[in-house]
């Protein structure tokens, strides 16, 4: 079985989990998540936690009880304090603005760009180089955030563009004669 699937899932007070045949709710102070469960999962409520447990012996059901188990502690983890991914602008005149759910972006474009967040989804712009995405999904929040980066994804000589907040640029030395 794998490894990361035998790990119990800790399920706090404030948490509420529905289990039926095939799918699974998770309902916290911050929200409601769902997922559908593949028929190779069984999942069992034991007292404050979720135990997953293949339902054959088969490969494929001992991969997948290890992504259940991942996916089902994101669910948790969103519900109770969620999640959020820092994304700073590097650039001169490279500058984002949050209004409401639309995020407006000038990366040097000869028009700026506005990203709509998907339901679910806030942005915040403490700076006019700082964006914060915040939610309840993981993937979701992971996606948007890949999103506003594909505008403009650091370039490898300056080092200009849209990057995580985290991430390390290496920049490539300038071709010489």
């Amino acid at each position: 079985m794998s490894r990361v699937g035998k790990n119990p899932v800790a399920v706090p007070a404030n948490v509420e989990v529905a289990l039926s045949m095939n799918e699974v709710s998770v309902k916290g102070p911050l929200g409601t998540l769902h997922r559908t469960l593949v028929s190779d999962i069984r999942v069992e409520r034991e007292g404050d936690s979720l135990l997953i447990n293949p339902s054959n012996g088969s490969k494929q059901a001992n991969a997948m009880s290890g992504t259940m188990r991942a996916l089902l502690a994101n669910m948790v983890k969103g519900v109770t304090s969620g999640f959020e991914k820092k994304l700073t602008l590097v650039g001169v005149g490279y500058r984002a603005q949050a209004a409401g759910d639309i995020l407006n972006l000038t990366l040097g474009f000869s028009h700026p760009v506005a990203h709509k967040m998907p339901e679910g989804v806030k942005v915040e712009t403490p700076t006019q180089t700082e964006i914060i995405i915040k939610g309840i999904d993981k993937q979701q929040v992971g996606q948007v955030a890949a999103d506003v980066r594909a505008y403009r994804k650091p370039e490898p000589y300056k080092g200009k563009g849209v990057r995580y907040a985290d991430e390390k640029i290496v920049l490539k030395e300038t071709k010489k004669k």
